[in-house]
């Protein structure tokens, strides 16, 4: 399994995108076009039916060594050996949270990301000890559509005051990528971008081919 630090494309299994698709079949296309991470968001199953999605995922994220994450659920993150979880800012602080630990144990036994949409929040996910934050929507997208977009500005503000691995995310296309890399961003989340292509292993394979032409920061 690579470092957290040394991922790249994180992609995601959203059953509001599967149309019909095995999530199974769907996690080898991810996996086999170069994804880093795969987040399982599952808004609208129960927490049984998202923990057994998660343990039929996770045999082929691990063979492939891509780390598998699990979307609002951190004690199905932790049943199953998932490499993470991701919350975002009400799941976390409004639900009286204020450090990563009591979610993911201690010893940490699942890392902890969380979402963020300003600096402001950004300052305060770092002080609850995430092992990585999200940044955005950087632009409009149907996943969050109530969500303001931060633009690229945030991406910049993160490039230079943020010393823990960050994602871009948010409306992210392979035509709007390197908008994204001039601003900053060496990591990005793709959800419909990658979700809705003809070819998934395939546009996988076209971020990943623009993501490592950046040095890591």
């Amino acid at each position: 399994m690579k470092l957290l630090h040394d991922c790249r494309l994180y992609t995601f299994i959203d059953t509001g995108y599967l149309n019909g698709r095995d999530p199974a079949d769907l996690a080898r296309q991810l996996c086999d076009g170069g994804s880093d991470l795969i987040q399982l968001r599952a808004k609208t199953s129960t927490p049984d039916e998202i923990r057994r999605l998660g343990e039929r995922i996770l045999p082929i994220s691990q063979r492939a060594g891509v780390g598998l994450v699990i979307n609002d659920h951190p004690q199905i993150a932790r049943q199953i050996g998932a490499f993470a979880c991701h919350l975002g800012q009400e799941d976390f602080f409004d639900a009286g949270y204020v450090r990563a630990s009591p979610l993911n144990g201690w010893p940490p036994q699942v890392r902890l990301g969380l979402s963020t949409h300003s600096p402001e929040q950004a300052r305060r996910a770092l002080e609850a000890g995430p092992d990585y934050v999200a940044i955005g929507p950087v632009y409009p997208t149907a996943t969050k559509p109530t969500a303001a977009p931060v633009t690229p500005g945030y991406v910049r503000w993160a490039a230079t005051n943020l010393s823990i691995p960050w994602f871009a995310i948010g409306g992210i296309t392979l035509e709007n990528l390197d908008e994204v890399l001039a601003a900053g961003a060496t990591r990005v989340c793709a959800v419909s971008a990658i979700l809705k292509a003809a070819d998934v292993t395939r546009a996988c394979q076209r971020f990943k081919e623009r993501l490592v032409s950046r040095p890591l920061k």
